[in-house]
């Protein structure tokens, strides 16, 4: 850019472009960094998931090395970097950990991922025929309806309760077992 006033538009390109992306663990494979990438960011509002994110997977975080002071309760609890409210007090105020703003998204996305981890755990205990066939019917639910609006401990129920040894066994005829099931309730 140039050095006179006001001059703030530039009229070239970047003069160095990147060829590769970055990783942050090409040439560091310490514990530190293997922990880093591992990190999972919770209790914080999407903007401030995103920003925290970004200094991961650039190098910039830098985790505490002893625990800081909260804001809410005065205690050493804050475990995490770039945080000012610890676990307790953010999950009681209903707020974010590091911004401090009101956010109700961070409990729908918490109840969201433990979802989510309730069903990769049952997917991965139920044999590849159920698994798929579960899989066939809640990408049609969620195409269909925007949401899978059924539980998917009902659906793994009825599909027990249906002969899976059958060859004819198809999404069709699961979804009558289901609707039929729903209607019957």
């Amino acid at each position: 850019m140039s050095c006179s006033r006001g001059n703030t538009n530039r009229t070239r390109g970047q003069k160095h472009q990147n060829r590769t992306a970055f990783k942050n663990d090409l040439h560091d494979s310490s514990r530190k960094t293997k922990f880093l990438n591992s990190l999972d960011v919770t209790g914080v509002c999407a903007r401030c998931k995103e920003i925290i994110e970004w200094k991961i997977k650039y190098k910039k975080y830098k985790p505490l090395d002893a625990p800081r002071k909260c804001v809410g309760c005065e205690q050493k609890t804050v475990k995490f970097a770039y945080h000012v409210l610890c676990v307790n007090c953010a999950s009681v105020k209903k707020v974010c950990a590091k911004c401090c703003k009101d956010n109700k998204e961070i409990e729908m996305e918490a109840k969201e991922n433990v979802n989510q981890d309730k069903i990769k755990l049952m997917l991965k205990t139920l044999p590849e025929r159920k698994r798929r066939t579960l899989l066939r019917f809640l990408k049609k639910e969620e195409t269909v309806n925007g949401d899978t609006s059924l539980r998917i401990e009902d659906l793994l129920l009825k599909m027990d309760n249906m002969n899976m040894d059958d060859d004819s066994l198809s999404l069709s005829s699961f979804e009558e077992n289901v609707s039929i099931d729903d209607k019957n309730q």
